[in-house]
């Protein structure tokens, strides 16, 4: 486990921004994980933790909320609409709105429960046609669309194009956040975080490097 080395790694680069102590949140990504490892970064004191698939979610983290206390989830894979009453139910944050049917339903949900998660707009900076998101394009419409429903959006997600560097992408981001007056910016993972967090991120997602490969094949 690396969860010190990387608490570390995160403080030296919020200094080294500039930014204030504690303005990132270190999301420990535990998804496909044995449950022991998970036990051990909650172990450490370690409260904060990424999902990418709802019924994942639905099975470990009520049992492990009651036995370690409140711990926040995020949600960071891709969301089906059918799925999203059990996530508003399971999850403190969405990382992925992509889609005006997720976006209508999450704010039906919204105004039935009179709350929300924190919710956060995927936007495909690479223009990948097989990666979710909204296209940069399109994203201002898309923000005053949410809006228009009373949705409310407080940052937005990125997943750079692994062939290229992750820095325009990141830098693309902060702009469109800071043009569409938000403040929260995900994005950041294992092999990049240092600089997301130069680039302005308030989340970063960090899997392998705190919990080791996943064997997808248990």
């Amino acid at each position: 486990m690396a969860l010190a080395e990387i608490t570390a790694r995160l403080q030296q680069a919020e200094q080294a921004a500039g930014r204030a102590a504690g303005s990132v949140t270190l999301i420990a990504v535990s998804k496909v994980q044995p449950l022991e490892r998970v036990v051990a970064v909650l172990e450490q004191g370690h409260r904060v933790f990424g999902e990418n698939y709802v019924q994942e979610a639905a099975a470990k983290w009520p049992d492990l909320r009651a036995r370690f206390g409140p711990v926040q989830v995020h949600m960071i894979g891709p969301l089906q609409t059918n799925k999203a009453r059990l996530a508003v139910d399971l999850f403190d944050a969405i990382h992925t709105v992509d889609r005006p049917s997720l976006a209508e339903k999450l704010a039906r949900l919204a105004q039935d429960r009179g709350r929300s998660p924190q919710l956060f707009v995927q936007v495909n900076t690479g223009e990948e046609p097989q990666k979710a998101g909204v296209l940069p394009a399109d994203l201002d419409g898309f923000i005053a669309t949410c809006r228009a429903m009373d949705l409310p959006i407080s940052g937005l997600m990125c997943i750079p194009p692994e062939s290229e560097s992750a820095d325009p992408h990141f830098a693309a981001l902060a702009g469109m956040a800071s043009r569409n007056g938000l403040a929260g910016l995900s994005m950041g993972m294992s092999s990049d975080f240092e600089a997301a967090i130069a680039a302005g991120a308030t989340h970063v997602r960090v899997g392998y490097a705190i919990f080791g490969a996943r064997d997808y094949a248990k």
